[in-house]
């Protein structure tokens, strides 16, 4: 069954590897093609991530040596990556290609400047994640106090990017910028965030967060990593896994669930979920409780719903 994951780390992993991998079959990479074709994923959300170590003066170029990374070695060596720079593409799709959409976790990497944002938009990013886990110049990560939201200029990058009709993502937020953020963005989604009623983590979403979110059109993707799903058990399983899914849809509807990965930015998994290459045992998993048509829904189509109401109002 077709996938679409909205979140993978390939090209910061790419970034900080001293040999130069082939994305075709490293196999320190998680999302490799060969392992997402295996896995069946037709769609890659690739995010450009930069690591709070490196100096504020620098993060920008770090953020442009990803996206060269993402055009030399994902998409250049490997023709059928097609690089997804308008969303009607992903339904134009060819059976052999998968589809490969830029990313910014972070706006570390052009922080006060509206122009940097503006050429990373510009270089193909589609969705935006305004902080990582700590603060920076426009809003606070999921590791700051609550009470700290978006900063003046966050409402500034959050209009500029209502402007282009870019994703906003919430996944890394602290409380207080998420709710800053659902009341100015126009599209909104959580690539990679679980239930924080089932595993308390503040980068989980809290109920009354995610049906805030979906009353204002978004979206949730599950994420795959341990620490967000259990916090005892060990190994957590995809049945574990499998009863965020189950919650959330019961909370805010089971349409509005999608899947974020987070592979190559994780080092801990999933018993049998080491790797893209695994990805349809998630999909075995939610048979277990969904029906096929929801399956579907879970594994591509509800983004692809979502992904039409953005294009209709762009």
């Amino acid at each position: 069954m077709k996938v679409i994951d909205l979140h993978c780390d390939v090209l910061y992993k790419l970034s900080i590897t001293d040999e130069l991998l082939p994305y075709e079959h490293a196999d320190l990479l998680q999302a490799n093609k060969n392992r997402l074709i295996a896995g069946e994923v037709q769609v890659q959300f690739f995010a450009i991530f930069i690591s709070p170590e490196v100096p504020q003066k620098e993060k920008f170029m770090a953020a442009l040596r990803q996206v060269e990374l993402f055009h030399t070695h994902v998409l250049a060596p490997n023709p059928e990556m097609v690089h997804i720079t308008d969303w009607k593409q992903i339904d134009q799709l060819g059976e052999n290609e998968i589809g490969a959409v830029l990313t910014l976790e972070g706006a570390d990497a052009f922080g006060e400047d509206l122009g940097k944002l503006k050429a990373l938009l510009d270089a193909g990013v589609k969705l935006v994640g305004l902080t990582w886990n700590h603060a920076n110049a426009v809003a606070h990560g999921a590791d700051e106090p609550s009470h700290l939201g978006l900063t003046p200029f966050g409402y500034e990058v959050v209009e500029l990017l209502n402007e282009r009709n870019v994703l906003i993502d919430v996944s890394h937020l602290n409380e207080q910028s998420f709710w800053d953020v659902i009341a100015k963005a126009k599209h909104l989604i959580a690539s990679h965030s679980n239930a924080r009623s089932l595993c308390d983590h503040p980068r989980n979403l809290t109920d009354e967060q995610a049906k805030a979110l979906v009353d204002k059109g978004g979206h949730i993707h599950i994420v795959y990593y341990p620490p967000f799903i259990h916090k005892e058990a060990n190994p957590v399983t995809l049945e574990h896994l499998l009863h965020h899914f189950t919650h959330f849809s019961k909370l805010i509807g089971v349409q509005h669930l999608g899947l974020g990965s987070d592979f190559d930015g994780i080092s801990v998994f999933v018993d049998g979920l080491h790797d893209a290459s695994d990805t349809q045992n998630v999909v075995n998993t939610l048979s277990e409780q969904f029906t096929e048509e929801e399956v579907q829904g879970i594994a591509s189509n509800n983004f692809k719903n979502y992904i039409q109401k953005v294009i209709a109002t762009s």
